[in-house]
C-alpha cells in the first residue's frame, strides 16, 4: 500500500518522498516527504498537496503529520 502512495507523490507534486520507519511491521509504515523551493510558501503548498493526496487513500489511517523545516 506504500508503493502507490510513494510514487504517486513524486510523480504528481516532484517531491523525495521515501518509507522512513517501521519497515519491518506490518500494516504500519512512516512516510518522509522532501521539497525544495525558493521560498516557504510554495513548500507550504506543495507538502499541503501531498498531504492531501494521501488522506485520499481510504484505506490509509493518518495518525500524524509532522513538518520540520531547514533553513540556511
Amino acid at each position: 500500500m506504500i508503493k502507490p502512495i510513494l510514487e504517486g507523490a513524486r510523480r504528481r507534486y516532484q517531491v523525495a518522498a521515501a518509507e522512513v520507519a517501521f519497515q519491518d511491521q506490518w500494516q504500519r509504515a512512516a512516510v518522509g516527504v522532501a521539497a525544495v523551493a525558493a521560498d516557504a510558501g510554495h513548500v507550504t503548498h506543495v507538502l499541503d498537496q501531498v498531504e492531501r493526496f494521501v488522506w485520499s487513500f481510504p484505506e490509509v489511517e493518518v495518525l500524524a503529520c509532522v513538518r520540520g523545516w531547514a533553513d540556511e
